[in-house]
């Protein structure tokens, strides 16, 4: 059970990043807070963020209405010591792509590859994250190319891969793809290791592995 006092800690820290226009944290509001749902970053960010708005989504991230109910909830139940871990776990890993234009690439993954914008950050954006399902991507804008296409693409050096827990689903995705008009590096393949995959291209050249079992 989370302490009070860096529940207290965590809510002023959010609002501090509010005040101070801290983007990544515009799409943690929107998230959690119902009133904010249909509001951008940059109108977030001016919007009026009190205090007890930063408690109420702290209470949220817990699984708590409010804060209120979240200080009866931690009063009403016994503390139970944690043991301290003997090895960190890495939960997630988020590969990060070079892109030349933030917006661009943003447009063609929410448009083309059904993903959802997580945050954007810098006015221009110069860096962005869009996930899908359970797949983040990390975008960082950049001047010129850094690897040569030609390289990239003999080589097929791949940028990020992602995988689906079935065939019915690799060829679902395969065909979600196609029909919204995807540039193909390699088409849906079958391969001697037991895998169907298919690489699609994005506008900045990045090889995207997407993979599914064979069977």
């Amino acid at each position: 059970m989370p302490n009070l006092e860096n529940l207290k800690k965590q809510a002023k820290l959010i609002l501090r990043w509010h005040r101070e226009r801290h983007y990544p944290v515009a799409a943690q509001i929107r998230e959690l807070m119902p009133r904010f749902l249909n509001m951008s970053d940059s109108e977030i960010l001016a919007a009026s963020f009190k205090l007890s708005d930063a408690q109420e989504m702290v209470a949220r991230q817990h699984g708590f209405e409010s804060w209120q109910i979240l200080k009866t909830g931690l009063s009403t139940t016994p503390r139970k010591l944690k043991s301290s871990p003997s090895k960190a776990t890495i939960v997630g890993v988020e590969p990060q792509l070079l892109v030349a234009d933030i917006k661009r690439s943003c447009e063609f993954f929410c448009e083309k590859l059904g993903f959802s914008l997580v945050f954007s950050y810098g006015n221009p954006p110069y860096y962005a994250q869009v996930g899908r399902d359970a797949a983040r991507l990390n975008l960082r804008c950049v001047e010129g190319p850094v690897l040569e296409s030609t390289v990239r693409v003999h080589e097929e050096l791949l940028s990020a891969s992602m995988t689906v827990a079935t065939a019915g689903e690799i060829k679902l995705l395969f065909l979600e793809f196609q029909s919204a008009g995807v540039t193909f590096h390699q088409k849906l393949k079958k391969q001697p290791w037991g895998a169907r995959n298919f690489v699609v291209k994005d506008p900045d050249g990045n090889l995207l592995l997407f993979a599914g079992p064979a069977n």
